[in-house]
């Protein structure tokens, strides 16, 4: 498969971006663009092994920031710590729900927009709450009702999650459809 210098450039540059906007200061927890990436891959990029990897790389090159940054005194988040696997399985996940958009229209994109933060949410913190790690949550106790204390204590990063991933979805979507629009009627000119 021949991928055009155009295309690799492109997501280059996406996935500095994203990773740049992760780690920036003042950021609201949870609003970030690597569930929408995610998304945005599966559906876009037909090598499936691509696809997977946008989000990943750009998840890995934030936390290899965040780690810089905690190690020189600067931030107070470390980049690399315990259960970090299953957070990338789980982003790695996300990449599943673009593969079940069959014809892009606003209407799915607005769908799994909504549907894959909130899988991530519960997933993700039902591994946080079930970890003995003595760094995971606030270790809430292994009930039902500690269960749910996990879930409220994650609700400030949920908070922002859906609202990102809709807004960062309709910046990748809508650029990709004004990007093939132009292509095509480039096509269609020559």
């Amino acid at each position: 498969m021949r991928i055009s210098k155009n295309l690799i450039i492109t997501f280059t540059l996406l996935i500095i971006v994203a990773s740049l906007y992760r780690v920036m200061p003042g950021r609201p927890w949870g609003f970030t663009p690597q569930i929408a990436m995610a998304i945005f891959g599966g559906a876009v990029i037909k090598d499936k092994r691509l696809a997977f990897l946008l989000p990943l790389l750009s998840m890995f090159i934030s936390d290899a920031l965040y780690e810089l940054l905690f190690r020189n005194g600067i931030g107070s988040i470390p980049g690399f710590y315990e259960g970090q696997v299953t957070n990338y399985i789980l982003f790695a996940s996300m990449t599943v729900f673009g593969f079940l958009i069959k014809g892009i229209n606003i209407t799915k994109i607005i769908g799994v927009s909504v549907i894959a933060p909130t899988t991530f949410f519960f997933i993700s913190n039902f591994f946080v709450w079930a970890s003995n790690s003595p760094d995971a949550g606030l270790q809430r106790p292994k009930t039902f009702n500690g269960l749910l204390l996990c879930y409220q204590d994650a609700l400030p990063f949920y908070y922002w999650t859906v609202p990102a991933c809709l807004i960062f979805s309709a910046l990748l979507f809508g650029g990709y459809y004004l990007f093939m629009k132009k292509r095509s009627l480039a096509y269609i000119i020559n």
